[in-house]
């Protein structure tokens, strides 16, 4: 299902303070921050090159660290490959279709892990309508759709940009 109803960031509970503006390298020698089983990390993209593996590479040291890799089935390691999916998606949609991503934020709780990627882009992200399989291209918002719970936009009144979300069942 989809929507782009308001759903504020950090809505599972307060972001850690001080967790901002961090660079790529202090963000991913961070050990996770845990805040009532909920466990976050985030890194700055604005400015850098390869934003897209970078952003992969980083998802896929915070599933190591939060146990979803290495998978012990099947199971979770299609779950872990759906994140990395939705998170490639979701950066790449801030390379083409906005000025590029800002930031990537992911936290992971028992149930869900949500992913975050902010841009100063004014458009609003849609599966498009209707969807040609056969097609290259346009199929990024799609595949969100398809592969997550719930997905929806968060802009702050009076400032730029916007905040793409996403949330996927965490395995079982």
């Amino acid at each position: 299902m989809s929507t782009t109803r308001p759903y504020p960031p950090g809505d599972r509970g307060p972001e850690p303070s001080g967790a901002s503006g961090m660079s790529e390298a202090a963000a991913s020698d961070m050990p996770p921050t845990s805040s009532g089983g909920r466990q976050v990390r985030r890194v700055r993209l604005e400015g850098e090159s390869g934003v897209v593996p970078l952003a992969r590479d980083f998802t896929r040291q915070a599933l190591y660290a939060w146990g979803w890799l290495p998978a012990a089935t099947a199971d979770r390691r299609a779950a872990a490959e759906d994140v990395l999916l939705v998170v490639s998606e979701l950066v790449t949609n801030a390379c083409l279709h906005a000025e590029g991503p800002d930031e990537l934020f992911l936290a992971c709780d028992n149930k869900v892990i949500r992913v975050e990627v902010s841009d100063r882009g004014n458009g609003q992200p849609a599966p498009r309508t209707p969807h040609r399989a056969g097609r290259p291209g346009g199929h990024g918002m799609f595949i969100v759709q398809r592969l997550c719970l719930d997905w929806g936009v968060v802009r702050t009144p009076g400032a730029a940009g916007k905040t793409v979300w996403a949330e996927l069942g965490a395995p079982a």
